[in-house]
């Protein structure tokens, strides 16, 4: 490694920090979720955020987050861009935006491919950060959009991960289809059973994705 030295001292010189993940969470915000439900997501997004072991993750690896909401084909909203965790200050901040957010979209279909397309998009204007991940959440299976396999496929020529939390109502149905069809070759899926159990889901998944325990 000791070719990286001159790199990493040039770095620590210039005050530009090394970010080991730029993570895109994205909330669903389709027909099939209510008030209540979408406070669950958000609000156990926020408490993800300010989590003590997720925040030191964070700083550790001044990593980069982007929140963005999805729904149908052509409903995809960038509701919080890219933040560079430095700092629990940082993430204080960003908590506080996402916490701040309003719904992006109301009365609407279920297109998870337009979601990783247009994650994929955003991930182009991320920090220049080691790894770069779709953190994708949702309640049901695809009923607008283009073919999710193929979407899957652009992320992992891009060489970027997707991870996933399915929400079921009962059965293994939506864990099995994000199992099959969303998630890369390198992702895993968190199941939620409802949504008053996202909270502790989605802390699980960041925790994992942010101390780089994959597969």
């Amino acid at each position: 490694m000791h070719f990286l030295a001159p790199l990493y001292l040039l770095l620590c010189a210039t005050g530009v920090s090394a970010c080991d993940v730029a993570l895109a969470l994205t909330i669903d915000v389709s027909n099939s979720v209510d008030v209540a439900e979408y406070r669950l997501q958000t609000d156990g997004t926020v408490s993800a955020l300010r989590d003590p072991d997720i925040v030191a993750a964070m700083v550790k690896g001044n990593a980069a987050i982007a929140v963005m909401q999805w729904s149908g084909a052509d409903k995809q909203d960038l509701s919080v861009g890219w933040t560079q965790i430095h700092t629990a200050i940082d993430a204080e901040r960003l908590a506080l935006r996402v916490q701040q957010m309003e719904r992006a979209f109301v009365l609407s279909d279920t297109a998870p491919a337009e979601a990783i397309y247009y994650a994929l998009d955003i991930l182009r204007a991320a920090p220049a950060c080691d790894r770069r991940v779709i953190d994708i959440s949702g309640d049901g299976t695809p009923n607008g959009g283009s073919d999710v396999s193929r979407a899957r496929a652009a992320a992992q020529r891009a060489g970027v991960t997707i991870n996933a939390i399915a929400i079921e109502s009962m059965g293994m149905a939506i864990t099995n289809f994000y199992a099959d069809s969303v998630i890369t070759r390198d992702g895993f899926v968190v199941t939620a059973r409802a949504h008053r159990n996202y909270p502790e889901a989605i802390r699980a998944k960041i925790l994992r994705e942010l101390t780089k325990v994959m597969g």
